[in-house]
Order: structure tokens, then C-alpha cells, then sequence
């Protein structure tokens, strides 16, 4: 990479050039990240807690899905809060590879991590009568090694290619973190086949994935029609839950990568939605809209307060 390379750090223009804008973000963004880190480790304690959770698959993968989110959020935010604070904002040529590395390994696992959720809950509502026997603990554990194996192999593909761009100068990006295309437009070549690349290896298997997932929940929702109305209102909130997720999640990666390789203005709005908002709102959502989360909750906080009585 040295020999391609002169580019040993890179420029970030960051969000906003304004001081006193800065200062606002400051306070702003590192709420957020408080809030996020707050209510995602809040699930994991939650759910490790509670017996009657911690034995439920679905429960199983959102312990995971929660500490994606905040390893997920750590990529980034701390980085970009602390840089609201400096003039210069800088990122080596490592920590900038590893920065893409890391988002996109913990991005690639998340999608699959909702995949699994997505058949878990296909399973529990459409062939209840074998849901204990097919969601043992021997496929979940199988599920989330595919998890783990697939953000790796997918980042991985990515990040051998990009190493081997030369950048030359200039070294400045017109943004708040290390991402593809406006890395792209610093590399002194045609990045014609990366650019391809970026939008197989992530804009189609994102496209094919939401889709597949767009699917499966339209035959749950249209099974819950043979339901008690009962079961189907908990099954409409469980399921609504995971439908506000996966759109969040998709959504921004569709617009990110599967489409040409041009860099817009409203493309760092997206990614502060995609990177920050959205692993804020996930534990908001899955926490609001589940009454064995929230029980379990007021439980794990009765029984913090009697530790404390007896000291």
C-alpha cells in the first residue's frame, strides 16, 4: 500500500464548518450516542436477566442485535463528536481502511441478524406446532456463525480492493467518516470496476435481501388471517417492530450503494440517519412496542432497588 500511495492521512470537511454549529452538534450527537450505548446495553443486561427471555430464539438474536448496534455506533460517532471540537479533522490511511472495514463488517452482520429474526418469526407464526423443534439452540448458534462468517467475508471482499487504490492527492473528503465513493473520488484512477463492485457487493445483496425480507413478512401478515384476534395483535406489534427496523436499516444502505457513484449533498443527512439515529431507535422500538421487554425491565429495576435497601 506504500508503494501506491502517497496519501498517508486524510482531510474530513466533517458536517459543518460553522463554530458555533459545531458546538450544538457537540452537545447534540454525543447525547445521542449516551442514549444509544444507554438503551442497547439496557436490552443485553435485560434479556441475560430474565430466564424467560434469555430462552426465547427471537430474544436470543435481539441480545446480538442490540450489541451490533452499539459496536456499530462506536465506529463512527465517537470519532465524529470528538471532531466537532477541531478545526482540522484528520483520519490515517489505516484508521480510515479500518474505519470501512468495521462498518461494514458490523453492517453485514446486522442484515443477516435480521434475516435470522425474520425466519424465527415466520417459523414461531406459520408452523407453530414444530417451532420449538426447528429453532433449537443448535440453529441459532449455526444462524449467528453465518452471521459473524458473511460481515467478515463481506468485508473483507471490499477492503482488498480498495487497498489497493493509489491515492495520490488531493487528500481531502467531503465528509464526516471514510466511505466508498467519496473515497473513490480521490483515487488516482478509474475506479470504474470498484465502483461495480461497491454496487454487487453491497447495493444487489441489500436489494435482494430487503426484498426477500419484504416477502417473507407479506406471507406472515397474510397467515395471521387464520389467527385469534388475540394472537394476531401480538403478532402484528412483534412483527411491525421488526418491519420499522429493517426499513430504517435498508432504506439508507439502498440509496448508499445501489446507485451510480456519485456523491450528494443529502448523502451525509443519510448516513448521520443510517450510522447514529438508527441504532438509537431500534432498542426504542423493540422496547415500546413489547410489553415481556418492558416487564422484564420494571423486574431487573425492582430487584437493583432491593439490592440497594439491603446495603
Amino acid at each position: 500500500m506504500q508503494n501506491k500511495s502517497f496519501v498517508t492521512e486524510f482531510v474530513l470537511l466533517g458536517l459543518s464548518q460553522n463554530p458555533d454549529v459545531q458546538k450544538i452538534m457537540f452537545v447534540l450527537f454525543l447525547l445521542v450516542y449516551v442514549a444509544t450505548l444507554t438503551g442497547n446495553l439496557l436490552i443485553v443486561v435485560t434479556i441475560r436477566s430474565s430466564p424467560t427471555l434469555l430462552d426465547s430464539p427471537m430474544y436470543f438474536f435481539l441480545t446480538f442485535l442490540s450489541l451490533l448496534d452499539a459496536c456499530f455506533s462506536s465506529i463512527i460517532a465517537p470519532k465524529m463528536i470528538i471532531d466537532l471540537l477541531y478545526e482540522k479533522k484528520t483520519i490515517s490511511f489505516v484508521g480510515c481502511l479500518t474505519q470501512l472495514f468495521c462498518v461494514h463488517f458490523f453492517g453485514g452482520v446486522e442484515v443477516i441478524v435480521l434475516t435470522a429474526m425474520a425466519y424465527d418469526r415466520y417459523v414461531a407464526i406459520c408452523k407453530p406446532l414444530h417451532y420449538s423443534s426447528i429453532m433449537n439452540s443448535r440453529l441459532c448458534g449455526i444462524l449467528l456463525g453465518v452471521a459473524w462468517a458473511g460481515g467478515f467475508l463481506h468485508s473483507v471482499i471490499q477492503i482488498a480492493f480498495t487497498s489497493q487504490l493509489p491515492f495520490c492527492g488531493p487528500n481531502i473528503i467531503d465528509h464526516f467518516m471514510c466511505d466508498f465513493y467519496p473515497l473513490l473520488k480521490l483515487a488516482c484512477t478509474d475506479p470504474y470496476v470498484f465502483n461495480i463492485l461497491v454496487v454487487a457487493n453491497s447495493g444487489s445483496i441489500c436489494i435482494l435481501i430487503f426484498s426477500m425480507l419484504l416477502v417473507s413478512y407479506g406471507i406472515i401478515l397474510f397467515s395471521l388471517r387464520n389467527h385469534s384476534p388475540e394472537g394476531q395483535r401480538k403478532a402484528l406489534s412483534t412483527c411491525g417492530a421488526h418491519i420499522a427496523v429493517v426499513v430504517m436499516l435498508f432504506v439508507p444502505c439502498i440509496y448508499e450503494y445501489a446507485r451510480p457513484p456519485f456523491v450528494f449533498s443529502f448523502d451525509k443527512m443519510m448516513e448521520i440517519f443510517y450510522a447514529v439515529i438508527t441504532p438509537l431507535l431500534n432498542p426504542l422500538i423493540y422496547t415500546f412496542r413489547n410489553k415481556e421487554v418492558i416487564n422484564a425491565m420494571g423486574k431487573l429495576w425492582k430487584r437493583l432497588m432491593a439490592m440497594s435497601d439491603k446495603k
